[in-house]
């Protein structure tokens, strides 16, 4: 069968053209070429401006055989240049090494075999779910479902991974070419990669010259119940941190990178920079533990440089500088150090076996007599002294077992992580846990407790000599008495003693603490890496860069050195080894925890494909941790747990902005989950009423004033919703709509606002209101009260737009069958000091408008200080009046600020009233300064301000007696917001009362920080949007912040428990 494949043709034009050609699958023959579309000389159809669209649709030939690009095969008159617009049906599409991949699905013979049709719609691949050009792959975007189906795409899309994901593919394309151009990065398999590095590891210089002891004073019996018990916590920890390995692709910063994706990046930047520092001062201990048997070689031939200290430090010194230029030297020279030091550790290993079965009898009085029974039954048991315990023992031998990690910690140079980590670590515990409990029995069968050492402390008195080296001929009961050298309890070098050549046990010395220092070394500047890349800790982006192919962290190299040589010099290693044996502790419990968290949270993301493990066998598991932290060291337990805690608050409070998609997240949902439907399952009580706000702000940053004074009585105590009706003609496409939503959910971030932003289309502002009221929250999270700023420019604008706007206002009674308490807003809040974009920052000076406009949006971002809130309690609305002052006292920018009530109220009534208020506002436990009872609220208003209302509405009025009836009328229904006479003089008492309170308002409340007045209500249909507004507008009039406040009349206060 054969295929029509169009070839490019190279020409001048820089527009992208393409013309489909009839598919047709089984002849031999290609079809006939289609008509000529018109609107074109050479019969292709030249694409609209809409038409400049972006698709990233994967290319599915064979790499092989792709060849140029003229190979490739594109439509008919596709001119190719490389800067040009991409059509509709090419993308060209850059993988990071070169090459330029050109996919086509129209001329793609792939997607025509599949579906025998033309199609941009891409099958399923792999380089679709990739984050970034990641060595293994291309990062490809497959065409949205709106280029699909809209029409095409009218700007290019901008790719891109969402904020604190993972580095940009651009950036990993050339970081891949500059490897590529270097020679390739040096990657290892499980074994050279993990399993030697976990064994050197967890060998240390315990298994030489510990073990023997620790066989001594614990007996066969109960050394191998502590070599079984941490490695039980190492083995519960190797599954744990394989099924997080096994759960995605693994990056580099072993344990920071494996607790961070999976807790966040509070655990994880705190553990991050605690393991790495242990692993920096790790160098230093294992440096010192061999300069020490260096210094004690020397004093034995009397070759000392100075002093005993002194040339520890010196050998320390020249130690650690030969380590780190092995270090620097690349990845692959540690690689191949490590495996030097693991063949003269297996030989130090087998040549300790191989001496135990070749007794000599120069030995026997130093206490070695080969395999013995008599031997093994005195050793089996426990014989502690020098008020040792288990667990004082146990937290000698555990930090023999930890090392764990040391493969992880390279992850980034694994060639396959996700397999390597889980098979090299399980193995490496496996294998060094069989050669602890080997090493145990065998000393414990081949050597006594004590042995003077002396040829001539034979058997003399067979009654009284009842130990095992009676039977063999040699009597130590001198040794109860003390000062016996010899022996397992005595003699720490006894495995030299035992072995068939004893300096290579000294090499085996060496090897370990050689080998746990080159590693830590290694390990310590990746980890360190890996944290700083994320920024989590600012000001240490300096230790991220990386150099040449492996992208070596030299910088972390030289700071690990320094804090490494610091350590050295001290010397005072005795007392930091505690905590960092409790650093790696704290590690490992954490991704034990992980695991718990994830299977509790059962996100459908986690999905490890390592399935040997089980969330209650990590959560015993860290659990095991934290008790092993505590028994090695109760004191630096603490102090571990202190750190952990001050780096965790640390990075909550600084909130950094990366997305992981941690466990917490998902449990977070889950448990919001739960109490969400929980709340629905009970009714409403007024004890519980909080005001859940509805703030019709517009655009976040539109109305700081607004947002700020909402927030200060919602934080942490009740919903706030940022409500945005928007009347555009034009609606927006989503990738503007999304980019909208994130820039007014990072203005409310950054300017710390709990609010949930939420903003709808619709014609105007009523039905916009309207819908949010119906569809904002979620059970029993619903608003119950709509805020709303003042509108200053009534009287400027549109009177359509007042009349939606006085409509929203009517809304309440309709929505809600418990009511919706009305809130609205007086003009001081209704400010703008910044545009539609919340990321705007002017620097430049300020007009006098300019910067009034700024102090009042900020008017109640700051602390008020001393001052009242005065609470013109007028009607009763149930409470809510009252309710909202009080919430505000209890916030610490209003703190200072006591509540001032005035009420209305006859001139002969004014002591009882006020007793009567008193009474009710102690039984609902609200603090007060002072009652006001107003009798003379119903005197007649001055007249220059009924003169002021008049020449203010006198715009708005219909004046029907001074036209026809008909006309009135069709002036009326074309303008509802008309003020007729009739109108007038029916609410003539209100609107004195109006002008009254303003005089009251003026008089009384002139200094108050903020005034609570309850909202007057009009008849909807009876009263004019125009006199409405007239009637808020002078009665807000030259006054301090208002708030007007109308409840639904429904109980939101109780004086009952």
């Amino acid at each position: 069968m054969s295929e029509r494949k169009p070839s490019i043709k190279t020409g001048s034009s820089s527009q992208s053209r393409f013309q489909v050609d009839v598919v047709t699958e089984g002849s031999s023959t290609p079809g006939p070429a289609p008509a000529s579309a018109p609107g074109s000389a050479d019969g292709s159809r030249a694409p609209p401006e809409e038409s400049k669209g972006r698709f990233k649709v994967v290319g599915f030939m064979d790499p092989g055989g792709l060849g140029t690009a003229t190979d490739i095969g594109h439509p008919p008159d596709v001119f190719h240049e490389p800067d040009t617009t991409r059509s509709d049906s090419v993308s060209l599409h850059s993988s990071g090494t070169g090459q330029t991949h050109f996919s086509d699905s129209h001329s793609n013979t792939y997607y025509m075999r599949t579906f025998g049709h033309n199609t941009i719609d891409a099958v399923p691949n792999i380089e679709f779910y990739r984050q970034t050009a990641a060595p293994f792959g291309e990062k490809l975007t497959r065409p949205s479902l709106s280029e699909l189906h809209d029409e095409l795409d009218k700007e290019p899309f901008e790719d891109g991974l969402a904020n604190g994901e993972e580095p940009s593919a651009a950036e990993e394309a050339a970081a891949l070419m500059a490897k590529e151009g270097k020679g390739g990065s040096v990657k290892f398999g499980w074994i050279k990669g993990v399993l030697v590095r976990c064994m050197l590891n967890i060998w240390g210089v315990m298994l030489f010259i510990r073990m023997s002891w620790i066989v001594g004073q614990a007996g066969i019996g109960l050394t191998i119940a502590i070599i079984l018990m941490a490695t039980m916590v190492t083995t519960i920890t190797g599954l744990s941190t394989s099924a997080i390995a096994t759960n995605g692709f693994v990056r580099g910063g072993g344990a920071y990178y494996l607790i961070s994706r999976s807790l966040g990046p509070e655990f994880g930047g705190s553990i991050g920079l605690i393991f790495a520092f242990a692993n920096a001062v790790a160098v230093a201990m294992y440096v010192v533990g061999f300069a020490e048997t260096v210094v004690e070689m020397l004093s034995d031939v009397d070759a000392l440089m100075t002093d005993e200290l002194n040339d520890v430090r010196i050998v320390g010194t020249l130690t650690v500088i030969l380590l780190l230029g092995i270090s620097v030297a690349g990845m692959e020279w540690e690689a191949k150090a490590q495996i030097v030091l693991l063949v003269i550790l297996l030989a130090a290993i087998a040549n300790y076996f191989l001496g135990t079965f070749i007794p000599v009898e120069n030995k026997e009085p130093k206490g070695f007599f080969g395999y013995n029974t008599a031997i093994l039954f005195e050793n089996f048991g426990p014989d502690f002294r020098d008020e040792e315990t288990f667990f004082s023992v146990f937290a000698i031998f555990f930090p023999a077992a930890t090392g764990i990690l040391a493969g992880a910690n390279i992850s980034g140079d694994l060639a396959d992580p996700q397999s390597a980590i889980p098979k090299g670590t399980l193995l490496a515990i496996v294998i060094t846990g069989i050669t602890y409990v080997a090493v145990a029995i065998s000393a414990g069968s081949c050597i006594v407790r004590d042995a003077t050492g002396d040829q001539n402390d034979t058997v003399s008195d067979t009654v009284n000599c009842t130990d095992a080296a009676c039977t063999l001929g040699f009597d130590f009961s001198i040794c109860k008495e003390g000062g016996c050298k010899f022996g397992l309890m005595n003699d720490f070098q006894v495995m030299s003693l035992v072995s068939s050549f004893g300096p290579l046990i000294s090499a085996g010395i060496f090897s370990a603490t050689l080998s746990s220092a080159l590693a830590s070394l290694v390990s310590a500047p990746k980890v360190f890496q890996a944290l700083c890349k994320d920024n989590i800790y600012p000001g240490l982006g300096i230790f991220a860069k990386g150099y040449g192919k492996n992208n070596e962290p030299l910088r972390g190299y030289v700071l690990t050195f320094c804090i490494g040589l610091a350590f050295i010099l001290i010397g005072e290693l005795n007392i930091i080894a505690p905590i960092i044996s409790n650093f790696f502790l704290a590690s490992y419990a954490l991704i034990n925890f992980s695991v718990f968290h994830a299977s509790l949270a059962n996100s459908p993301g986690w999905r490890p494909s390592f399935k040997y493990y089980n969330m209650w066998v990590s959560l015993a598991g860290a659990i095991l941790c934290c008790v092993v932290m505590f028994v090695i060291n109760w004191w630096a337990a603490l102090v571990t747990l202190l750190i952990i805690l001050a780096l965790y608050i640390y990075v909550s409070y600084k909130k950094p902005d990366v997305n992981w998609g941690s466990s917490t997240q998902a449990l977070i949902y889950n448990q919001a989950l739960t109490h969400c439907l929980n709340l629905s399952s009970v009714e409403d009580h007024v004890k519980n009423f909080r005001p859940q706000c509805l703030v019709l702000a517009g655009y976040p940053n539109s109305r700081p004033a607004l947002l700020q004074l909402v927030h200060s009585f919602t934080k942490d105590v009740s919903l706030m919703v940022c409500g945005h009706v928007r009347t555009v003609a034009r609606r927006p496409n989503v990738k503007d709509l999304t980019q909208d939503y994130v820039r007014c959910r990072r203005w409310l971030l950054k300017k710390r606002i709990k609010a949930f932003y939420a903003p709808v289309f619709a014609d105007n502002l009523r039905i916009g209101a309207q819908l949010l009221l119906q569809a904002v929250g979620l059970g029993r999270l619903k608003p119950n009260t709509l805020v709303m700023g003042f509108k200053n420019n009534w009287s400027d604008g549109n009177m359509r737009d007042v009349e939606n706007y006085i409509n929203t206002i009517h809304l309440w009674p309709k929505i809600d069958p418990w009511g919706t308490p009305q809130v609205m807003y007086g003009n001081e809040f209704d400010l703008t000091a910044e545009r539609d974009s919340p990321a705007t920052d002017t620097k430049c000076p300020l007009s006098l408008t300019d910067q009034r406009l700024l102090e009042s949006s900020q008017m109640f971002k700051k602390k008020q200080g001393k001052g009242t809130i005065d609470v013109w309690w007028l009607f009763d609305d149930g409470g809510l009046t009252l309710l909202i002052p009080y919430l505000l006292t209890t916030r610490s920018k209003w703190g200072d600020c006591r509540i001032r009530v005035f009420i209305g109220g006859k001139i002969n009534r004014i002591d009882h009233d006020r007793r009567a208020m008193a009474t009710l506002l102690s039984r609902f436990r609200i603090d007060f300064s002072d009652i006001n009872v107003l009798g003379d609220i119903n005197v007649k208003p001055k007249k220059h301000n009924k003169l002021s209302f008049k020449e203010l509405i006198e715009p708005y009025r219909l004046r029907e007696d001074d036209m026809e009836q008909e006309a009135a009328e069709r002036l009326k229904a074309q303008e509802p917001w008309r003020i007729t006479d009739n109108e007038l003089e029916l609410y003539k008492a209100k609107t004195n009362r109006q002008i009254r309170l303003n005089e009251l308002l003026r008089e009384h409340s002139n200094t108050a920080k903020l005034i609570v007045v309850s909202m007057p209500l009009a008849r909807k249909g009876t009263v004019s949007s125009a006199l409405y507004m007239c009637w808020l507008e002078t009665l807000s009039k030259d006054l301090p912040p208002l708030l007007l406040v109308r409840g639904n009349h429904q109980s939101v206060l109780t004086f009952y428990s």
